[in-house]
């Protein structure tokens, strides 16, 4: 498994770079901002939508597929397009709870009906809504600060991966995530944290540095890293209910597309806010 991570992770890496780079070509050429990228998050959101389906109804929650997929997408593209009504993501919950209500009572029975509105509803928070607030960053703000927030992210599952390898001795929830220690932990919030400064460095040289110091970004990165294992644990919970390890075995030494982008779910609204945070009071 180790040898293909270590094969498929530096391709993931030179993927996002390439299509943070389409992203800002298209927009100098057509002043469109977040095409490239909305488009391969609508695909991620698709395969995941399909993967939390597939635990739903392994826990006994009988979700429409069809519908779990209409969901993931209208949570993330109904969010983050549809700015100008402040009731809109109420309207669009409503709306998705129909839906799903209607879907699952055409054969007349009543049978898991809550359950299985319930399964739709958190396909349309989880996967859909916490997504749109990278849509949202990748259009308000730049396809690279975008780039660099998932670098962050990511860089602390592999901080956390060598170093709980090397150094793991007490567990950190074994009765969730039997492999993640505290050691683990430790060593990718670190990781997490100077990835985090790079970053603040390598923007500047393209004069797009957010308005952020390196002692922020330093706090910044490390909240990153915890967000990104508690998101990572999250999705763990979820497997686990379902007497699973993985998601899928679609993407080799992954598992499946969930397994991929857990930890970023929870640090998509995090993120967000501290940029908007940032923004608006002139932190540095």
């Amino acid at each position: 498994m180790l040898k293909q991570r270590l094969i498929l992770g530096p391709l993931m890496v030179v993927f996002a770079v390439l299509m943070v780079w389409l992203d800002d070509f298209i927009h100098t050429q057509t002043e469109h901002k977040g095409i490239a990228f909305g488009v391969t998050l609508c695909v991620i959101i698709m395969m995941t939508s399909l993967e939390l389906a597939k635990i739903l109804r392994a826990n006994n929650v009988h979700v429409a597929t069809p519908v779990c997929l209409i969901s993931g997408l209208v949570g993330l593209l109904g969010t983050t397009l549809w700015t100008g009504e402040a009731r809109a993501l109420g309207t669009l919950a409503v709306m998705v709870m129909i839906l799903a209500l209607l879907t699952h009572v055409r054969h007349r029975t009543i049978e898991g009906v809550v359950a299985a509105a319930g399964g739709v509803m958190l396909v349309f928070v989880y996967l859909g809504v916490q997504s749109s607030f990278w849509l949202t960053l990748c259009i308000a703000e730049s396809p690279w600060i975008v780039l660099w927030l998932l670098l962050v992210t990511k860089s602390c599952d592999i901080g956390a991966y060598f170093t709980g390898r090397s150094f793991g001795k007490r567990k950190l929830v074994p009765w969730l995530s039997p492999g993640k220690t505290w050691e683990g932990l430790v060593g990718g919030v670190v990781t997490s944290s100077l990835i985090c400064m790079l970053g603040v460095y390598l923007l500047g040289l393209g004069n797009l540095r957010p308005d952020i110091g390196y002692p922020l970004a330093a706090v910044m990165g490390a909240l990153i890293g915890v967000l990104g294992q508690l998101g990572d644990l999250t999705a763990s919970l979820f497997k686990r209910d379902a007497g699973t390890k993985d998601s899928s075995s679609s993407i080799p030494g992954f598992g499946g597309w969930l397994d991929v982008i857990d930890s970023l779910l929870l640090v998509g609204p995090f993120a967000y806010w501290m940029l908007r945070l940032i923004g608006t009071s002139g932190v540095l």
